[in-house]
C-alpha cells in the first residue's frame, strides 16, 4: 500500500511539476504578445490566445496521461502499453472503469490517476479561464501589465 501511494504521490507531483513549468514558458510567450494581442482588432487576437492556452492544456493533459502510462507500463501492470494508455486516459477524465482494471496489487494507483486527472482538469480549467480574463481585461486597458 504504501509503495502505492508513494508512486501514486511521485506521479502526481511530476505532472504538477511538468504542467508548472510549461505554464512558465506558456506565460512568457503571453507576455511577448502583449502589445499585439491588446491591439485591435480584438476578436481574432482573443481567438489565437485561446487557441494557444487550449494546445497547451491538450499537450499538458496529454503528457500527464503519457506519463501515467509509462509508469503503469514500466511496473508491469499492464502487459501491452496500449492497456497503460487506455487505463491512465480512463483513469484520468474519470470515465469509470469496467473493460479494464488494475491488478489487486496496484488498485490504489487507479484512484490516484483518477484524482490526479481530476486536479490536473481543474487547474488547467482555471489557467484558461484567468488567461482569457487577463487578455481581454488588457484589450480594454485595464490589465496588471
Amino acid at each position: 500500500m504504501l509503495t502505492q501511494l508513494t508512486i501514486g504521490s511521485a506521479l502526481t507531483l511530476t505532472s504538477f511539476l511538468i504542467a508548472t513549468l510549461s505554464w512558465w514558458v506558456l506565460e512568457l510567450a503571453l507576455v511577448r504578445i502583449h502589445g499585439w494581442s491588446t491591439k485591435p482588432p480584438h476578436g481574432p487576437k482573443l481567438m489565437a490566445v485561446l487557441t494557444m492556452a487550449l494546445i497547451w492544456t491538450l499537450f499538458m493533459m496529454t503528457a500527464a496521461v503519457w506519463l501515467w502510462a509509462i509508469a503503469l507500463y514500466a511496473l508491469n501492470v499492464f502487459v501491452e502499453f496500449e492497456a497503460s494508455v487506455y487505463f491512465a486516459l480512463v483513469a484520468f477524465t474519470t470515465l469509470g472503469f469496467g473493460d479494464i482494471l488494475l491488478p489487486q496489487e496496484w488498485r490504489l494507483l487507479g484512484g490516484m490517476a483518477a484524482a490526479n486527472g481530476l486536479l490536473m482538469f481543474g487547474l488547467l480549467t482555471a489557467i484558461l479561464v484567468e488567461t482569457l480574463r487577463e487578455t481581454r481585461l488588457r484589450q480594454r486597458g485595464q490589465g496588471t501589465s
